[in-house]
C-alpha cells in the first residue's frame, strides 16, 4: 500500500509530521511518499523516503500513474485536490488541517476551501485541536472527520544528558511570522534580562522563510532591547540535533518559551517536554494537548509580559515545581503519540474511507 503526503515546503511541524508518520506506517506495510511544492531546509532531515519537489503537471500525472497511490493526504493546500483530479487521480483524497495560522486565517482558509473539499475530498484529517474541530464541523459538516494526535517517537527523540551550559538558557523555536509572535518573545526576553542579566536566549528558526524586511525588523528589535549579546541564532538546525539542544536548555535551568497566537498542534512544545525541557507557553489551543498548568508545563496570558516574567521566574527558581514538571511532562507525553498508536489510527481511518466510498 502507498500513501502520498503533500505540503507546500519541507519545514517546521508538518515536515516533522510527514517524516515521522512515514516511518511509523512502514511498520504496518504502508509506504509513504512526500511531495512538496517548493524545496526547503527540512530536506536535510529526510532519508529513505521518496520525495518529489515542485513537479510540473506532466510530472505529477506520471507520478500518479506509476505509483497508483491508495490515498493522498494533502496538508493545508486546498487547491491540491483539484490539481490531483485534473491529472487523473481517482483514489481517495483527504484534506489535512495543520499549520493554518491564526483563527482568522484558519477560518478564511476553510471557507475558501469548502467548495473544493466538498467536491473532491473524502474527508478531513486533523489533530484533536478544538478550534480546528469546530471550524471543520461548522463549515464542512458533510465531510467525514478523522481526529487523532500526530506522532512523536519519544524513544528516539528524548532526553540526553550532556555537559550543562554555564548560563541558564531560554529557547524559542519558530518562523519569523505573525502567528509565532516573535516580537512578544523579544519583549519578554528584554524584561527577563533586566532581572537576570546572565540569561542566554537560543533562537531556532528557518531564516529561508523570512523576508529581508522581517529579518531586519527582528534584528532592529534585538538591538533596541539590548539583547544582542544574549542571543544565539541557530538557523535551520537539523532535526536530529534538537534533542541535544532541548536537553541542554532543560539542564541549564532554563525552558522553552512559546509565544504563538494559535497552534494547530505545536510540535516544538511536545518535543521539548519529551526532552525534559520545561515549557512556558501562551494558551494557543493546540498545546493544551500536552500542557497542564503547573503539572506538565506552564501557561501565561497572551500579551501579558509581566505575567510571563512572573511565571518564568517561578519555573526557574522553584526547584521542586520545576523537577515535577520535567518528570510529569516526560511521562505524560510518552503515552500520547506513539508511532504504533498513530499507525493503528491511520489504518482504521483508511478502512473507514473504503467503507464510505
Amino acid at each position: 500500500m502507498k500513501i502520498l503526503f503533500t505540503f507546500y515546503v519541507p519545514s517546521g511541524g508538518v515536515e516533522t509530521l510527514n517524516r515521522l508518520r512515514c516511518e511509523a506506517l512502514k511498520g504496518i506495510g504502508i509506504e509513504g511518499h512526500l511531495l512538496y511544492l517548493e524545496p526547503g531546509s527540512g530536506l536535510q532531515n529526510v532519508s529513505n523516503i521518496p520525495v518529489y519537489i515542485s513537479p510540473t503537471d506532466d510530472e505529477l500525472c506520471a507520478l500518479l500513474k506509476s505509483n497508483q497511490f491508495d490515498a493522498v493526504i494533502t496538508t493545508s493546500d486546498h487547491l491540491m485536490p483539484l490539481r490531483l483530479r485534473k491529472q487523473g487521480y481517482r483514489g481517495p483524497i483527504l484534506f489535512e488541517a495543520q499549520g493554518l495560522g491564526t483563527r482568522v486565517q484558519a477560518e478564511q482558509a476553510f471557507r475558501e476551501a469548502s467548495p473544493i473539499l466538498l467536491e473532491y475530498c473524502q474527508g478531513v484529517l486533523m489533530p484533536p485541536t478544538p478550534h480546528l474541530v469546530e471550524l471543520v464541523s461548522t463549515i464542512c459538516p458533510a465531510l467525514p472527520r478523522y481526529i487523532f494526535p500526530n506522532v512523536l517517537d519519544t524513544h528516539t527523540f528524548s532526553y540526553r544528558p550532556l555537559t550543562i551550559p554555564e548560563k541558564p538558557v531560554i529557547a524559542w523555536i519558530g518562523r519569523l511570522e505573525e502567528n509565532k509572535n516573535w516580537r512578544l518573545f523579544l519583549h519578554i526576553a528584554h524584561s527577563l534580562i533586566l532581572i537576570r542579566p546572565q540569561l542566554m536566549f537560543w533562537i531556532f528558526l528557518d531564516d529561508r522563510l523570512s523576508s529581508e524586511e522581517v529579518l531586519n525588523s527582528f534584528w532592529q528589535l534585538v538591538h533596541s532591547r539590548g539583547l544582542f549579546d544574549h542571543v544565539r541564532i541557530y538557523p535551520n538546525a537539523p532535526h536530529s540535533d534538537m534533542p541535544k539542544y532541548l536537553s541542554l536548555v532543560g539542564d541549564s535551568g532554563g525552558f522553552l518559551l512559546s509565544t504563538s497566537y494559535l497552534e494547530g498542534f505545536g510540535y516544538a512544545v511536545a518535543e521539548a517536554i519529551a526532552c525534559r525541557c520545561p515549557v512556558l507557553s501562551t494558551d494557543s489551543d493546540g498545546v493544551r494537548f500536552f500542557i497542564r498548568h503547573n503539572k506538565t508545563g506552564k501557561f501565561f496570558d497572551m500579551g501579558d509580559v509581566s505575567g510571563a516574567v512572573k511565571q518564568a521566574l517561578e519555573l526557574m527558581d522553584d526547584q521542586k515545581l520545576r523537577e515535577d514538571i520535567r518528570a510529569n511532562g516526560r511521562q505524560y507525553i510518552s503515552g500520547l503519540m506513539s508511532p504504533g498508536q498513530y499507525a493503528a489510527n491511520f489504518h482504521n481511518m483508511l478502512l473507514s474511507i473504503k467503507k464510505n466510498i
